[in-house]
């Protein structure tokens, strides 16, 4: 038996930080105390930094198969570790897509080289791109965490509708990236002032909201949980607080980018500022902020999206949609709202930890006797600049590059084993 104390914590427990001591006994939480005299194998001072759960990211692209230039399991779990996150969910767009059962049963085999716990999502459809479901019971009983065609909008209705009764059947999730392809028309940028500036084809907000409004009709129809992925407009947050206040079912997420910039800050052609959805005005980005604080946004999630540079740096034209986030997303967070006094540390970590976890009935997020030991030690005092070479995710696409920040991530563990140390 394995045994780890962790000394002079501020831990975050019960919702609440206090200074504390941890016992853990092979991997899991065994003791919680102001003072524990039992000897351990291994003791850890962790030096009045904060100790919290590990953080949960409902929204990755780790890219393996297929894509391994851009990202690997194994390097993408690690850039996860270096982020402090212990759980994510990965979406299904890999090459293949693991649309079947053999598919699906292989993506879980290649999550195994995770050093974190990597939760698979499925698709909807076949391909994410066509109107034949996937195999929704069958991939639902594998252990599909969710499913979803992220990258991907379902605009046919009929299909959607049949989704959400089928995955609402298995007393499951449905994420949607909410993007009518009829209205995105080939866009590139938010339309307003700085597509006009730099002659770019934009992509307008009803492309999110039309279908977004769309989807919550059909989800009151099927009390299915519909969640909705990276919302990144005003008129989406007033819709979900519509939409909540009349008992659907639905909750979503915002990213720490959409919080953060607007298309403001886009003042040339710099493809590391383009994303999907967009970043938009900054009355949408004011009003995310409004809606994380008035609970109608129910978490932060990264959108991590990983791209070799030469995918990114082409211009707004050529380049590749995403930025990678899972390293940064924390010392951003903590750095830009809780620094400021917008929100408390206690609220951030929810965001980051309780609530993903709770609303997609996942085994993380909380500090508890008897469950896995998947904790972070973070020195919230560490002033640091967000550097390229320390990046572990192969992407470095990234607006945020340079920038100085608080709250660096000091040693990371997962059922009581670490997988990251400074």
């Amino acid at each position: 038996m394995t045994t780890i104390l962790i000394k002079n914590a501020n831990l975050f427990y019960a919702k609440k930080l206090n200074k504390s001591e941890l016992l853990i006994k092979d991997g899991k939480i065994s003791q919680i105390a102001e003072k524990i005299d039992e000897k351990a194998d291994q003791v850890i001072d962790a030096k009045n930094n904060l100790v919290a759960p590990g953080l949960v990211d409902v929204h990755v692209h780790f890219r393996e198969p297929g894509q391994v230039h851009k990202e690997t399991i194994l390097t993408g779990s690690k850039a996860a570790a270096h982020g402090g996150f212990t759980t994510v969910g990965a979406m299904p767009n890999v090459v293949p897509v693991p649309d079947n059962v053999d598919d699906f049963k292989h993506q879980l085999a290649l999550n195994q080289k995770s050093v974190i716990k990597t939760l698979q999502y499925a698709p909807v459809t076949a391909n994410e791109t066509t109107d034949s479901l996937s195999p929704i019971e069958d991939l639902a009983k594998l252990g599909a965490m969710a499913f979803s065609n992220d990258g991907h909008g379902i605009n046919n209705a009929k299909t959607m509708f049949e989704a959400m009764k089928r995955i609402k059947a298995v007393n499951s999730h449905l994420a949607a990236h909410v993007e009518d392809q009829n209205l995105f028309n080939k866009g590139v940028i938010n339309a307003g002032p700085a597509a006009v500036e730099l002659g770019l084809p934009a992509i307008e907000r009803v492309a999110e909201t039309s279908q977004l409004a769309r989807d919550l009709i059909l989800a009151k129809e099927t009390g299915v949980h519909y969640h909705v992925c990276h919302l990144s407009t005003a008129d989406g947050v007033k819709m979900i607080r519509f939409a909540k206040d009349a008992g659907i079912n639905v909750t979503c997420e915002v990213t720490p980018h959409h919080l953060l910039l607007s298309d403001d800050n886009i003042i040339e052609d710099d493809a590391n500022y383009k994303m999907n959805p967009p970043l938009r005005s900054e009355i949408d980005r004011r009003a995310l902020i409004d809606g994380l604080l008035d609970g109608t946004i129910d978490m932060i999630a990264t959108d991590h999206a990983p791209h070799a540079e030469s995918e990114k740096n082409q211009g707004f034209l050529k380049s590749a949609f995403g930025i990678t986030g899972i390293e940064t997303s924390f010392p951003l967070m903590y750095s830009r709202f809780v620094k400021t006094s917008l929100i408390s540390l206690e609220q951030l970590l929810e965001l980051m930890t309780i609530k993903p976890a709770q609303i997609f009935d996942l085994p993380a997020g909380e500090i508890q006797i008897g469950k896995s030991a998947d904790l972070t030690i973070i020195d919230l005092n560490k002033k640091y600049q967000i550097k390229k070479e320390d990046f572990i995710s192969k992407g470095v696409n990234s607006p945020f590059i340079n920038q100085e920040v608080y709250g660096q991530i000091q040693k990371m563990f997962v059922d009581g084993q670490e997988v990251y140390s400074i």
